[in-house]
């Protein structure tokens, strides 16, 4: 984590220890963390991207995560720009953030139309440099939000924000490499990447381009032994094949509802690693972690203030306070991140149920049949639970009566999808029975459809959608 007396991610980096033998890892690339000491990505453009607003735009996750080494604590703001961001959000969030600079790689130089003072390339054959390193003032971090559809928002943090989850007794060093699914210029992966960096660590970073399985065989290649993703990534990686090339000490979970079927496979597909699931948001940061191996987090989590984060849930929603959560919404004076007390109020919905909170969904997520509310995910619970099962996805399909009824598409862990159609339908109903036995009537699926897959978004989550 930041020492109190830097200003910058590349002073951490010092801070942190010796960087020989630590390493940035694209799927073609590789570029020493020392070498960044005495050379340079931007072929000495570095000075004129000072002070300025940057929208940081890149085709490669190796590229951005060089100018976030280089140019915090040099720029006034930083703006993440995720790979799948649509074009024609662009200049709405260059004119938001007041970005009058853009980095790009040689991949991404189409952006140089965009109207921006400077534009700056990118260049992973890295040159000589003499300049001072040092950061010189704290730099705005801007994120946008992941949610599947319409405009983001953006969300300033600082790096203390971003850091304020890593504490020295997380942090091992030795022998570690980290790898992550998620794109590092969204919130879930760039707390992966500063965790490998100011833990001592290398890190392998993914592609979006990159089929799943040969994901999990670099990162089996490279070495790697701490890996994080959402449980959607993790359902879709042990489907394949090579995902039997890792052998992780530990694993880690995010991003959404976490339920026993994925922490109990997990388990038996990596019985020798630790493995964790954490809850945190782009605007309310890191919450917590939880480490025992079950679904939900105990009770006892619950305004207890733990590492100085305030927990409380009101209205059956989550709600946290701490030096983590971000700063402001940009460009929206109208929109207010936290309530009059601090707590931003993160839209998941928890059940107290015995000692411990499971989370039943996001308030944004209801179905309502007939006036009855559905949570897709804890349907999907349910389902996921089925050893035949490897993943889910609950919706709402209209009608005239109810307005709304429950179906779900599956996906199967074998090739049972391609049996007699009497097996597949006698599946079907052994699913329907399972939700009948735990769950409400409306909330039991009125139809269940196998599927060879399931879409993903690029953020890592089930692509949530109404029929």
């Amino acid at each position: 984590m930041p020492r109190s007396d830097s200003v910058s991610l590349w002073d951490s980096l010092i801070g942190s220890g010796d960087l020989a033998g630590r390493s940035l890892r694209g799927v073609a690339s590789k570029i020493n963390l020392s070498d960044l000491a005495v050379r340079s990505s931007l072929d000495g453009r570095r000075d004129e991207l000072r002070n300025r607003s940057v929208l940081i735009a890149t085709a490669e996750q190796l590229t951005t995560a060089l100018a976030l080494i280089e140019l915090d604590g040099i720029e006034r703001r930083m703006i993440l720009c995720p790979g799948d961001l649509p074009r024609e959000y662009l200049p709405s969030v260059i004119n938001t953030a007041e970005a009058d600079a853009i980095l790009c790689d040689k991949q991404a130089a189409q952006l140089s139309s965009f109207g921006t003072e400077c534009v700056v390339t990118s260049n992973l054959a890295l040159s000589a440099s003499q300049v001072q390193r040092s950061g010189q003032r704290p730099t705005e971090w801007i994120l946008l939000t992941s949610g599947t559809t319409g405009q983001p928002k953006l969300i300033q943090h600082t790096l203390v924000s971003l850091t304020g989850a890593i504490t020295a007794s997380q942090l091992r060093a030795s022998g570690t490499v980290w790898s992550t699914f998620y794109d590092i210029r969204r919130y879930g992966g760039l707390q992966i990447f500063l965790r490998a960096l100011l833990g001592g660590a290398s890190i392998v970073l993914s592609n979006s381009d990159e089929p799943v399985g040969d994901f999990l065989t670099r990162a089996g290649a490279e070495g790697v032994t701490h890996i994080s993703g959402t449980p959607s990534h993790w359902r879709g990686a042990l489907m394949s094949p090579m995902a039997q090339k890792l052998a992780p000490q530990y694993v880690r979970l995010s991003g959404e509802i976490v339920d026993q079927g994925i922490l109990d496979n997990l388990r038996a597909t990596y019985p020798e690693a630790r493995i964790v699931h954490a809850f945190a948001s782009t605007e309310a940061g890191v919450g917590f972690e939880v480490h025992d191996g079950l679904a939900g987090f105990p009770a006892g989590i619950i305004g207890n203030g733990n590492n100085g984060v305030e927990i409380k849930v009101e209205h059956g929603s989550l709600r946290i306070r701490s030096s983590r959560t971000a700063r402001q919404y940009l460009g929206d004076q109208s929109a207010r991140l936290a309530d009059s007390d601090g707590f931003v109020d993160t839209g998941d919905l928890v059940e107290l149920r015995g000692d411990r909170y499971h989370f039943v969904g996001r308030r944004d997520g209801v179905i309502n049949v007939g006036g009855a509310k559905v949570h897709p995910e804890e349907v999907e619970a349910v389902l996921n639970r089925h050893p035949r099962v490897q993943m889910s996805l609950v919706r709402a399909r209209k009608n005239p009566i109810t307005g709304a009824i429950v179906v779900a598409d599956v996906v199967l862990k074998s090739s049972d999808d391609d049996g007699p159609g009497a097996v597949i339908q006698a599946l079907k109903q052994e699913l329907i029975e399972a939700c009948r036995d735990v769950l409400a009537a409306y909330k039991v699926p009125a139809a269940i459809r196998i599927v060879p897959s399931l879409d993903v978004t690029a953020s890592g989550k089930l692509a949530r959608a109404s029929a």
